[in-house]
């Protein structure tokens, strides 16, 4: 698995800074509209999941069966030319000047196919949804980081199946530096937030950087 590091030592191993501007959604993404039978499925998935919720931890695979799975359904990822992995195996990342090697495992992969990565969801390790998501923010960026010697931009989703964390990787023109933006907690038993939940996933599935 990999190993724990810090934020701060994962700034420093692959030459990437988070951004100091705040950043909305609206910002970044073009937000679509849901219909009436889309709002209806969030909230009917909202409360399956609150009920196991409130009758103790939800392991990973809960979260993975009773979110994930029908949300990105929900926003299109099913559908070609999107092809989901699940549990996938990452190589070795072995850091140039670093002694360090960082191996581990995904517990959900969204890949184009036959392409680029642009969405890669973590769900937290802890193995409960009584964990801070963002706990699984280092280990997130450092596989997601990955995909910017293919692209300009990547997409990071990390949650424990109640808080959600996009965080969008960004390389500069002159491929010298990496930055990324953290966006709002987004909190699935919280409607409001939970149909923006679904309106991100839509809006990441059919933007320019898939």
């Amino acid at each position: 698995m990999t190993r724990n590091l810090a934020i701060d030592e994962v700034h420093q191993l692959l030459n990437l800074q988070p951004s100091l501007q705040r950043v909305r959604y609206r910002e970044v993404l073009d937000l679509p509209e849901l219909t009436d039978w889309e709002m209806a499925e969030v909230e009917q998935i909202r409360i399956d999941f609150q009920a196991y919720w409130q009758a103790g931890k939800v392991l990973e695979g809960q979260v993975q069966m009773l979110v994930l799975a029908p949300l990105l359904r929900l926003a299109g990822f099913y559908r070609s030319p999107i092809q989901l992995s699940l549990e996938q195996a990452i190589a070795d990342i072995s850091i140039v000047d670093e002694d360090t090697t960082i191996t581990g495992r995904l517990d959900l992969l969204a890949a184009r196919r036959a392409s680029t990565t642009p969405l890669w969801i973590l769900v937290v390790e802890s193995k409960n949804s009584q964990v801070d998501a963002l706990n699984g923010l280092p280990q997130l960026l450092t596989y997601a980081s990955r995909s910017l010697s293919q692209q300009r931009s990547v997409w990071g989703l990390a949650t424990n199946g109640i808080s959600y964390y996009f965080t969008r990787l960004i390389m500069n023109e002159l491929r010298s530096q990496q930055t990324y933006q953290l966006l709002p907690e987004l909190n699935l038993l919280d409607i409001d937030r939970a149909l923006v939940l679904l309106r991100v996933l839509k809006a990441i599935r059919e933007s320019e950087d898939l």
